[in-house]
């Protein structure tokens, strides 16, 4: 439910309702605006109809949340949220670039993708040290080892760094070494594990699109996180699973114009995943930038034939620049800043 107060209600008269809200066991939130403060209460609807709020002389408007995801929807929250990740800002008119190696393999190759990066201004390092793999067998990262490497990289590269979480358990334990969780596409509907990151508002949040989830699934999945108490979601859209086998996923685009139409959180792509194919890498990020996307996230390697793990869709030093000079007109024909 939302409650729209009039220009003249004052802070005062918001506490009282939003007490009220809360003494019921609802859950309130507080929105104060430019023109009006906006109040909601979340809960069993039967609970909210005990609550009469439209009594209230400082009440102008009730209405109600209509989708089953209330706190990511643009009905609670018409403005577009910004997120930030260390200090970088992810949404409000600007494109973000994160991009790094699959897995931190060693100190070699994570600080010369590192250095790579930074040569063109990219501020952001994405980089496993746990890896959930399909088989037992391939290479499940380093660990604690690949945090110390990822802390080590940030301190000497200026970088903010972006490492999927797979365990609950691992929250307290990379939260000094990261500046933003990445829940992967096979993590996206461990509620546990969306909890976890819940609790740690300090952080930012890149949940992925599981590869067979629907966009509502993706939405409510996002819900979990900010239900939890960390509202810093950034929602990435990175392929999804269909019959199609020319490419490794199907890249969804139509679901980023869907997403940044149905919720105010940042949405991003990652094109490599989305195709599997190094070649598609740029003209889908151009079209990323095109559909209204807040950035990309992509994977480097200095030297992809030797990676440890999805070598085939990574990105060297001279497709980098390429790339990055490349989606340079179309991210100002935007009317967006890199």
């Amino acid at each position: 439910m939302i409650i729209v107060l009039k220009p003249q209600a004052s802070e005062k008269d918001a506490n009282e309702i939003l007490a009220k809200i809360a003494s019921l066991g609802l859950k309130p939130l507080y929105m104060p605006g430019i023109e009006r403060t906006v109040l909601g209460a979340l809960g069993d609807e039967r609970v909210l109809a005990q609550l009469h709020l439209d009594a209230y002389p400082m009440v102008d408007e009730i209405k109600p949340v209509l989708s089953p995801y209330k706190l990511v929807s643009r009905e609670l929250q018409s403005h577009d949220s910004i997120v930030s990740i260390g200090g970088i800002k992810v949404g409000g008119g600007a494109f973000t670039v994160i991009a790094g190696p699959c897995s931190v393999e060693s100190e070699e190759q994570l600080f010369s993708v590192s250095e790579m990066i930074a040569k063109q201004g990219i501020t952001l390092l994405r980089g496993g040290a746990f890896k959930p793999r399909t088989s037992p067998y391939s290479f499940q990262g380093l660990g604690l080892e690949g945090l110390e490497l990822l802390k080590a990289a940030r301190d000497k590269y200026q970088l903010n760094i972006v490492s999927e979480i797979i365990d609950p358990n691992d929250a307290e334990l990379m939260h000094d070494y990261i500046d933003c969780y990445q829940i992967g596409a096979r993590n996206m509907q461990n509620f546990r594990l969306l909890e976890a990151v819940g609790k740690h508002s300090d952080k930012a949040v890149l949940l992925k699109r599981g590869m067979s989830a629907t966009i509502e699934e993706l939405l409510l999945a996002a819900e979990y996180i900010i239900n939890a108490g960390n509202p810093n979601v950034i929602l990435c859209e990175r392929g999804i699973r269909t019959f199609e086998t020319a490419t490794r996923n199907t890249l969804d685009l139509n679901a980023v114009a869907y997403l940044k139409e149905k919720s105010h959180l940042p949405v991003l792509v990652d094109p490599s995943h989305g195709t599997g194919v190094k070649s598609l890498i740029n003209p889908l990020s151009r079209a990323a930038v095109a559909v209204g996307a807040d950035g990309i996230i992509v994977e480097t390697h200095l030297k992809p034939t030797e990676a440890l793990s999805d070598g085939h869709q990574a990105l060297n030093a001279d497709d980098f620049a390429t790339l990055m000079a490349d989606i340079k007109p179309f991210i100002k024909a935007a009317g967006k800043s890199i």
